[in-house]
């Protein structure tokens, strides 16, 4: 456990209204775009640009820019800053954009201020790399990260940046941070820290279940009070993904039920078999349904043909199950 000595002083104040006032009430899915490359293996920006409009003609709530889903791990400063401004130009404003920042503080802090420079809406702060951190510096880590950029922050909580509800209390009351996003399916633990950060610093912090393929688990989280999940299969099927996400806000069991059994969870194994194709394997559905993005970058690699093969026979499955309604 760790002490407010340990934590130093609290910055209170409330968080960033704009990015908070535009997710909490969610329209959609929250859609991570992967991120398109040409055959020479460079960015392909109007290629992307087509797969972010289509996304938000679709009914997305966010475009959360290369984050997980867009390779942040593969692109280098410049290609990143790219990207974001391509999002921030085709979006125009419609819904928000959240992009990706991670590393040491120091890199993180500069890929905040690149997105920053080209009008991001807000950050996700993905893990630090590698080290396995403390609570009191990965509290300093997110802090600095906050204190660096006026773009209010999500931390993202999975591998080695796990946090007791003691540290998510303290990110709430840290000025700039306004939500966590979970990727690391503890229950157990989100229940706690929801009714920690509840208690001690009530307000409008948000929370985002963000397993992959988050639909399998999102009733579960829905049971919490957690309405915000990143939708990877949006990027393909995103009818499929949307039919979804208002059956889960109208209480249509049936529908949940029937996409949950019939689609999400036979994804869920399907992407169990090979490693990276919670990135690849989404990365050949957009391939499948739009416009041609290109293939992943090492190190991660493209998924077998017969498993894509695989995943074109269940998109297919999923719209029917649709039509069965």
């Amino acid at each position: 456990m760790i002490s407010d000595m340990d934590l130093g002083e609290p910055v209170t104040s409330a968080p960033s209204a704009t990015l908070a006032a535009r997710l909490s009430v969610p329209s959609g899915p929250l859609f991570f775009p992967v991120t398109a490359y040409g055959p020479d293996g460079a960015l392909d920006l109007d290629a992307y640009r087509a797969h972010i409009r289509r996304g938000v003609e679709a009914g997305a709530a966010a475009v959360f820019a290369c984050c997980g889903t867009g390779e942040f791990h593969a692109l280098t400063p410049e290609e990143f800053q790219e990207c974001v401004r391509a999002a921030v130009a085709e979006t125009a404003g419609r819904v928000p954009v959240v992009a990706g920042a991670g590393y040491g503080t120091a890199l993180a802090v500069r890929y905040a201020r690149l997105a920053e420079e080209v009008g991001a809406d807000g950050l996700l702060a993905m893990p630090p790399y590698l080290v396995v951190a403390a609570q009191e510096g990965l509290l300093r880590h997110y802090r600095d990260l906050a204190a660096a950029t006026s773009l209010p922050v999500i931390v993202y909580q999975r591998d080695n940046a796990v946090f007791t509800p003691a540290t998510v209390v303290e990110l709430a009351r840290t000025e700039g941070i306004v939500g966590l996003k979970d990727g690391l399916g503890d229950l157990d633990l989100m229940q706690r820290i929801v009714s920690a950060v509840r208690t001690e610093v009530p307000g409008g912090f948000l929370y985002f279940n963000g397993l992959p393929t988050a639909e399998l688990t999102q009733p579960a989280y829905h049971a919490l009070g957690i309405t915000l999940y990143s939708s990877a299969v949006f990027c393909f099927v995103p009818e499929i993904a949307l039919a979804f996400h208002q059956a889960l806000r109208s209480d249509d069991d049936a529908l949940v039920r029937r996409l949950l059994d019939g689609f999400y969870r036979p994804f869920v194994e399907l992407r169990s078999q090979g490693r990276g194709y919670a990135v690849s394997l989404v990365k050949a559905g957009v391939r499948l349904r739009g416009p041609a993005v290109g293939e992943v970058r090492p190190p991660l690699h493209e998924p077998a043909e017969e498993h894509v093969k695989q995943l074109g026979q269940l998109i297919e499955r999923g719209y029917a199950l649709l039509e069965e309604g």
